[in-house]
């Protein structure tokens, strides 16, 4: 009698690695899910901290965009302003004697009392003020006497007219009416006397003193005895004139080393021993140029101390290695097949580098060239070092004139003694310091792209 077939249902063994395989694909759908949940998270965190920044930045630097101005009828009394008729050159009077008359006349409008007049028009427009003499000057801005002599200069006729002007309310006075200084602390420990702070509110009250733009912080340079009217023109000029010397000189010697290095140089011990320096000089921490430029480009070539050009070859040094490995970089991520096509219809190897490699690496090299601008731009201990954080009341009008630098303004301005008030005066110029840089990204991301389209 022939035996029935049964099926036998599955071994034990197939179910259970079913199981595993079910229970690994899980876990591994799990690990995915929380690798993308700490990467969000992560991206999320910087983007956060980079908005907090921003914030905290843009929170403190921008009422430093706005000024209080006093604005009054001056009145240019002839019993004050005793000076002589400006002079007139007249027939047969040589240049040089005409030039020294107006100077021992500009030198008597110097000598003028111009603080006089200064009080005078604070009085007529608080009429009945406690404050005194000095109390009254504390709240206008120590160079306004000079701007009231500047316009009497340039135009005498005004003597015994009256005309209306702005000037600058102090320092002190700013900080008072923008709230920057607790109003309950007692006399002491208040920057302006009693009477003086109750004229200002009386003439922020009437209309005499408004805040306004404050256009100075880009036109005028640093100053020391007249702080509220200190500007970044100076170190804005002396970081353009650093910004054009890093270009002109470390862009076209990084390229060069680049495309040599990585298209033309034998590979063998000394292009390693060249490869390796190069990496290595892109971690040397930028204090250390600092020191080399202050030894080579100062103590030993003798070129002036704090001037643009000093500090812009010390720069160069710092930019040229993230040039060259940027630029190797783009160099070994074009296709050999580009060469070798090149080759075959008979270009000689400098006409497939110059004519064919190096157009395709343009975007990558620009990149490179805007970062390594950029960061240059923010540097700070090289140019310490080489003295760009002395005192310049002037902007520099060649490279090799003394110079200060936006970041070095920063930092001088940080350690003022007069916090309430340069706190915000140097968020501001953090704030104009980032968006020369973000300019500078923006224009790379432009040309890039443009050079994109083009291929």
């Amino acid at each position: 009698m022939a035996e029935t077939l049964v099926p036998q249902p599955a071994s034990d063994g197939s179910a259970e690695r079913l199981a595993r395989i079910r229970a690994g694909l899980s876990a591994r759908h799990s690990r995915e899910r929380r690798f993308r949940f700490y990467g969000i998270a992560a991206i999320a965190a910087a983007l956060g901290f980079v908005a907090i920044l921003f914030t905290m930045i843009l929170y403190k630097g921008l009422p430093a965009f706005t000024q209080a101005t006093l604005e009054v009828e001056v009145f240019f009394d002839p019993e004050v302003i005793s000076v002589d008729p400006m002079p007139v050159q007249q027939q047969g009077q040589s240049q040089a004697e005409f030039r020294r008359a107006m100077t021992d006349w500009q030198r008597q409008a110097t000598m003028v009392n111009w603080n006089r007049i200064v009080e005078a028009a604070v009085r007529n427009a608080a009429p009945g003020t406690e404050a005194d003499s000095r109390q009254l000057l504390s709240i206008v801005e120590t160079n306004a006497r000079f701007e009231l002599r500047d316009r009497f200069v340039a135009d005498p006729g005004i003597l015994g007219s009256t005309a209306r002007v702005k000037m600058l309310a102090s320092a002190n006075a700013d900080n008072w009416l923008k709230g920057n200084i607790n109003r309950d602390l007692p006399d002491a420990q208040q920057q302006l006397a009693a009477p003086a702070r109750e004229l200002a509110d009386r003439l922020y009250e009437n209309g005499h003193i408004r805040f306004a733009f404050a256009s100075h912080i880009f036109t005028n340079v640093d100053s020391r005895s007249a702080p509220a009217s200190a500007g970044l023109a100076g170190a804005f000029v002396g970081s353009l004139y650093m910004m054009l010397v890093v270009i002109v000189l470390a862009v076209p010697i990084g390229v060069m080393s680049a495309v040599y290095l990585e298209e033309f140089a034998p590979k063998n011990r000394l292009t390693d021993l060249i490869e390796v320096n190069i990496n290595n000089l892109a971690a040397v921490p930028s204090i250390v140029f600092g020191l080399l430029g202050a030894a080579v480009f100062i103590n030993y070539f003798r070129l002036p101390l704090s001037a643009p050009l000093v500090g812009g070859l010390v720069l160069t040094l710092m930019t040229l290695p993230t040039v060259i490995i940027a630029t190797r970089s783009a160099l070994r991520a074009v296709p050999p097949s580009l060469r070798q096509a090149a080759l075959g219809l008979g270009a000689s190897k400098t006409q497939t580098v110059f004519h064919h490699v190096l157009p395709v690496t343009y975007p990558g090299i620009l990149t490179a060239t805007i970062i390594g601008v950029a960061q240059a731009l923010g540097e700070t201990a090289p140019l310490l070092l080489i003295g760009m954080n002395a005192f310049v009341a002037q902007i520099p009008g060649t490279p090799l004139d003394q110079s200060s630098a936006l970041p070095v303004q920063i930092y001088l301005w940080q350690g003022n003694e007069n916090r309430n008030f340069f706190e915000a005066r140097t968020s501001a110029a953090i704030i104009v310091l980032l968006g020369l840089m973000l300019t500078l990204n923006a224009i790379a991301i432009f040309l890039r792209s443009r050079l994109e389209r083009r291929k």
